[in-house]
């Protein structure tokens, strides 16, 4: 039996340095798994789409969501276009988070920005108005919490309440420096936007950590093994 491809789902983005970093992912992925073809698509904005990548990837293909909460796009927008196309010999793997090793690059990128013991670590993301992705979201909360020995409060960039700069103002109280932890997966305009929201410093996202690779992996063997 062929073993199936690998279709690897980002956020679209028209950022270069976004893209960079998706390509690169997708890269390691596929070396990570060596005579598994490995493709990438985006959600939106950019191409190449789920469904042209579908037109040209024969099957049996596993569609990994590289999405760091079950909200829309995961729940809705993929079945949704996997439907139109009429396939049945595609499958969609769990996304990426919250898994506890993306809690594990969480730290590393902090410590690489210079995060110290004593920080008050702010969990920054996207945003999202939907319940199931806010449940993801407070997940990933709690489980940096227990890494950091202190309550990891969540503010959001784009969508949803309370921001990122008011909970950062709102933990000022609690020591001497705020910093950010970044729930991205690729830089773009919602990383560049949390340079102003008034913490020391703002790790960089998640990114093509070998962390990241290994979840991406791990999520398609699941998937092709059921």
């Amino acid at each position: 039996m062929t073993a199936p491809a690998l279709l690897l789902l980002a956020h679209g983005t028209e950022d270069p340095a976004g893209q960079a970093t998706w390509d690169r992912l997708a890269t390691a992925v596929d070396r990570a798994l060596p005579g598994i073809e490995v493709r990438l698509a985006y959600a939106g904005v950019a191409a190449p789409s789920l469904p042209d990548v579908l037109d040209e990837l024969p099957g049996p293909v596993v569609v990994v969501p590289a999405f760091l909460a079950s909200g829309f796009h995961v729940r809705v927008d993929v079945p949704e276009q996997l439907a139109a196309t009429g396939r049945d010999d595609v499958v969609v793997a769990e996304p990426f988070g919250p898994d506890p090793a993306l809690v594990g690059v969480l730290l590393d990128r902090l410590a690489e920005a210079g995060a110290e013991t004593g920080d008050t670590v702010v969990l920054a993301a996207a945003g999202s108005t939907d319940p199931v992705a806010q449940d993801d979201l407070r997940t990933a909360a709690a489980l940096l919490t227990a890494r950091v020995g202190h309550d990891v409060p969540v503010g959001y960039i784009a969508g949803g309440e309370p921001r990122v700069a008011s909970v950062v103002e709102s933990t000022a109280a609690r020591g001497p420096r705020s910093v950010i932890a970044t729930w991205l997966l690729a830089p773009g305009a919602f990383h560049r936007w949390l340079s102003s929201a008034g913490a020391a410093l703002v790790a960089e996202p998640l990114g093509d950590h070998p962390d990241v690779v290994g979840v991406a992996v791990a999520r398609y063997r699941a998937a092709a093994g059921a």
